[in-house]
């Protein structure tokens, strides 16, 4: 029951005339239009729209009309007990739509041509004894019983599949199964047949470029395992390292993380005649390089003590924040006379961050990005991206020299940080096309060591393509560069 004592039909306020202003609302906003109306208007309104059947659903309680009013006695309601005039201000200022307008331009009309105190309640009009009439024609024909048309035979395959019954339902579902089943068996020999065709027509056709059958790629297991990784031989020496004559720099360098690209890098360094001091988490990776004339710090903050240039190079950005906001960490030692360079992949922000806080402490930052994976940082022939402080640059020139072939400097912090993301970007697209290409040929019944041999006579061909290729082929996948890494330089990438 709503504040207006409009009685609740359904479970829900309506009302059934067309308007939509007059749908009965749980706000009540349009309910005390059709409260104040006279209820001989809006019978008058329902039979104009056409819709005098659906008066009888109607109804209303108010202090007036005492008691409820149905289709029998709305029609008989004085146009006296008229209560739109009062209330029809109130009712346009808070109901603009034109539909409502027109509402009550109608209601208007009626009282103007009827009269607000027309004393004649019983006169017949002429409008409301059509409008009877079709009622009850409508009536009439809604109550007589249609004759039942005599139901077409249909045929039997049509019958049984309309059959309502639960019985004839899963029967059948069992058919159609029945049927899918057989269709998928017919193809599945259909299928073994042209293989079995293929295959005899080019038994005796040259090896190469001819068509295989899909057990490459796609019949691996999803899951393999790892190879393991030989031990780095740090005692011998690379040709390009002998070729490029480094003079090594007089300061100590400190290196933080011997990882798959720290051990390849520090190995160069000490062969270049660097003095290094190394700490990795676990400290049994230390042991060969300590044997090959390295000294090793017991914490980050025992090497950055013992060394005028720390690099760091680890998995990601936060384990580059433990190192240096963690407890026995960089900060605690650094001084004006440290330098601290960082060659983990970050973000630009997480960079600025580190750069911030050595800054503060009076040390010098540099970011020292790095392009190239496990091989090129044992052969050195790394490519390093440098921005921060131009004179720790300078100072670690002899180093750059010994990691890789060039190194560039790209001004202030996060512009090194920037570029690297967005080549390891493009790294990850050219492996994505180079795995669907493999897997594509594999699907379409070629040899996958075709189509690396067109490769490398067209302008894809590429050291990285032409590599990774051949792993695929033979299902070695060494650990030149962790696949966790490269999703962080994605995901990384992606916020840029």
């Amino acid at each position: 029951m709503c504040a207006q004592n409009c009685v609740n039909v359904r479970g829900s306020y309506e009302c059934t005339c067309v308007q939509p202003e007059f749908l009965l609302r749980p706000d009540h906003t349009s309910c005390k239009a059709v409260v104040v109306l006279s209820i001989s208007a809006v019978y008058h309104l329902c039979l104009r729209k056409r819709v005098a059947n659906l008066v009888p659903k109607i109804h209303f309680r108010n202090p007036v009309f005492n008691g409820g009013y149905s289709e029998s006695n709305l029609r008989n309601v004085p146009m006296s007990q008229n209560f739109y005039s009062p209330a029809s201000p109130t009712m346009t200022k808070s109901n603009k739509s034109v539909s409502f307008k027109e509402a009550c331009a109608a209601i208007e009309d009626y009282i103007a041509n009827r009269g607000e105190n027309d004393e004649v309640e019983n006169e017949p009009e002429p409008f409301l004894d059509e409008a009877d009439a079709l009622f009850n024609k409508i009536k009439e024909e809604s109550n007589t019983p249609v004759a039942a048309e005599k139901p077409k035979p249909k045929p039997k395959s049509v019958k049984k599949e309309y059959n309502n019954t639960s019985r004839g339902s899963s029967k059948r579902l069992s058919e159609n199964s029945s049927s899918a089943d057989s269709v998928l068996n017919s193809i599945k020999k259909k299928k073994q047949k042209l293989q079995a065709s293929s295959l005899k027509e080019n038994s005796g056709a040259d090896d190469r470029l001819s068509y295989s059958p899909k057990v490459g790629l796609l019949a691996r297991p999803a899951n393999t395992d790892l190879p393991e990784t030989p031990s780095l031989d740090l005692t011998s020496i690379n040709e390009s390292l002998k070729d490029k004559n480094i003079n090594p720099s007089s300061l100590k360098f400190g290196f933080l993380g011997l990882g798959i690209m720290g051990s390849g890098i520090v190995k160069n360094l000490l062969n270049s005649g660097h003095s290094v001091i190394v700490w990795n988490r676990s400290p049994e990776k230390c042991d060969d390089f300590v044997k090959a004339g390295a000294e090793q710090g017991l914490t980050p903050s025992d090497v950055v003590q013992m060394a005028d240039i720390t690099f760091s190079c680890v998995a990601d950005p936060q384990a580059a924040k433990d190192l240096i906001f963690g407890n026995c960490g960089v900060l605690s030692e650094t001084t004006t006379s440290k330098g601290y360079v960082e060659m983990t992949g970050i973000d630009p922000e997480t960079s600025q961050d580190i750069a911030e806080a050595i800054v503060n402490k009076g040390g010098r930052y540099l970011e020292a990005q790095i392009q190239g994976s496990k091989t090129q940082a044992e052969e050195g022939k790394l490519v390093i991206l440098a921005a921060g402080d131009r004179s720790l640059f300078e100072d670690c020139q002899s180093c750059f020299i010994a990691m890789g072939v060039n190194s560039f400097y790209m001004g202030e912090v996060g512009n090194a940080s920037k570029m690297n993301l967005v080549m390891q970007l493009m790294n990850g697209i050219i492996l994505a096309g180079l795995t669907e290409g493999m897997a594509l040929a594999d699907r379409a019944g070629l040899k996958q060591k075709d189509l690396l041999e067109i490769i490398s006579l067209t302008s894809l061909n590429c050291p990285m393509i032409l590599n990774k290729g051949q792993a695929i082929l033979d299902g070695t996948f060494p650990a030149h560069l962790p696949l966790t890494h490269l999703q962080k330089d994605l995901n990384l990438a992606l916020e840029l």
